[in-house]
């Protein structure tokens, strides 16, 4: 997995890990919200990824 991710996409889950855990310090409650958030957030780009490339006929690529 981290081989796909590139130099760009692992700096980026490193920047958002960072940035959910100093919420996480303030207040946990929030963190978990923000979490789910994120979560909810990935599971749709990758449903809207995987439709647009099995519309194109390129669906088992994913």
């Amino acid at each position: 997995m981290l081989r796909k991710l590139g130099a760009a996409g692992l700096v980026g889950l490193v920047v958002v890990l960072v940035g959910l855990a100093l919420v996480a310090w303030e207040s946990r409650i929030i963190a978990a919200g923000l979490a789910l958030m994120l979560l909810g957030f990935g599971l749709t780009v990758k449903a809207l990824v995987s439709n647009l490339l099995g519309s194109l006929g390129m669906g088992g690529m994913m």
